[in-house]
């Protein structure tokens, strides 16, 4: 008896196609890990909504910072282009940060 034994040869496609698969399955999977690794490290940790964390706190500066320098933009403007001053304004006073 004559056996023949065939070797299946995997294509690149089907090799690329099997790693990508292992790769997504091993990102799905250690995500709830560390989450539960980082919840038991850190038990008491303050809540990062009550404050803002640092990158919040720097963008809201800067969005602040510049609707003041619109707003004083504005003002000089209007005062240039009118000759008086907007209402509501006092000499040097920029507006107030929102």
């Amino acid at each position: 008896m004559k056996e023949t034994i065939k070797t299946d040869k995997i294509s690149r496609r089907h090799a690329l196609s099997l790693i990508g698969l292992g790769a997504a399955l091993g990102f799905a999977l250690s995500a709830p890990l560390e989450a539960k690794a980082q919840d038991a490290a850190a038990p008491a940790a303050a809540p990062a909504e009550a404050t803002g964390t640092h990158g919040m706190q720097r963008r809201q500066g800067r969005r602040t910072h510049r609707h003041e320098r619109r707003h004083g933009r504005h003002e000089r403007r209007h005062e240039r282009r009118t000759g008086e001053k907007p209402e509501g304004t006092a000499p040097g006073v920029t507006a107030p940060a929102q």
